[in-house]
């Protein structure tokens, strides 16, 4: 049995600003172009039977600097949809909307649901399941939302993705010890 490899997508200027960034399309700066290329290097020698992408350009440009190639672009990679959310900060929205929000338990207004998160998130690691049966596979993609693919991974409710912290162009591995679910590394 193959693992799961969890790919971020290198930084961008709103990642770098901590600003919310599902369904706006930005490119990778500088810095996250030489962030992706080094992953390639820290991914070199290991083999994929699959590579699942989000559709985002920054995911998307990340594995092609990493050196992987993607086999499938996937919506349900795509980051969290932050709705009114959208290209602010948790810092904003605590000042200015609510001061209680919390995106593991509320969502986002217009966006999507924890639990709507999830159920995308379970099902782009079914496919991984089955593509890691013949061995290792890659999901390139976001912050929010590969918090939640290690939070279902080990069977927790997408609020546990809360506890994940992910940073940019950082590698995490998912897999199994006697047969169960475990999250080999993280944030690495």
């Amino acid at each position: 049995m193959g693992e799961v490899v969890l790919v971020r997508h290198g930084q961008t200027q709103w990642s770098a600003s901590h600003r919310h960034t599902s369904y706006t399309d930005i490119d990778l700066t500088p810095d996250g172009e030489e962030q992706a290329r080094v992953t390639g290097r820290r991914l070199a020698g290991r083999a994929f039977v699959a590579v699942f992408s989000s559709p985002r350009k920054r995911a998307l440009r990340t594995a092609e600097l990493a050196g992987l190639t993607v086999s499938e672009v996937d919506a349900d990679l795509a980051e969290w949809d932050y709705g009114e959310y959208e290209g602010i900060t948790t810092d904003e929205i605590h000042r200015t909307r609510d001061p209680h929000w919390n995106l593991w338990t509320d969502g986002c207004p217009g966006g999507e649901s924890p639990y709507q998160v999830g159920a995308r998130l379970d099902r782009i690691l079914a496919k991984a399941r089955v593509a890691a049966e013949r061995g290792d596979v890659a999901l390139v993609g976001h912050g929010h939302a590969l918090r939640v693919a290690g939070a279902r991974w080990v069977d927790l409710p997408p609020s546990g993705g809360g506890k994940l912290r992910l940073d940019t162009a950082t590698i995490s591995v998912l897999g199994y010890e006697h047969r169960r679910p475990v999250i080999h590394h993280w944030n690495s």
